[in-house]
């Protein structure tokens, strides 16, 4: 089963990020030697996402992110673990997972062609 590790860090960790990215490189080499790496990447900070919404059949756009909050959307790791347990064993060994947050979520499948 697929599963996304989402990791929530700061405005403060993100401008730090070469200080961590060590440990994330050290934490996606265990992902693929594992063999349970299914993809994955970093974002750029909220400030420079676009939000979309249709409301009442009409595009609204807002700049910044989708809600304020302290952490945000850092980036995404997508593994393909067993089940639940794996997923979260994994979660806890992501380096976000010691200051900030990490969601584990499953992903839908999605009709492939």
């Amino acid at each position: 089963m697929k599963y996304a590790i989402l990791v929530y860090e700061t405005e403060q960790d993100i401008a730090n990020r070469d200080t961590y990215m060590p440990a994330y490189n050290a934490y996606s080499q265990a992902l693929v030697e594992a063999g349970v790496m299914a993809g994955g990447a970093a974002l750029h900070p909220s400030h420079t996402g676009t939000t979309v919404r249709l409301q009442n059949g009409q595009r609204s756009v807002q700049d910044g992110p989708y809600a304020d909050t302290k952490e945000q959307l850092g980036g995404f790791f997508i593994i393909d673990v067993p089940d639940l347990d794996a997923a979260l064993e994994w979660a806890a060994r992501c380096p976000a997972a010691s200051n900030c947050a990490v969601e584990v979520r499953p992903l839908l499948p999605m009709n492939e062609k």
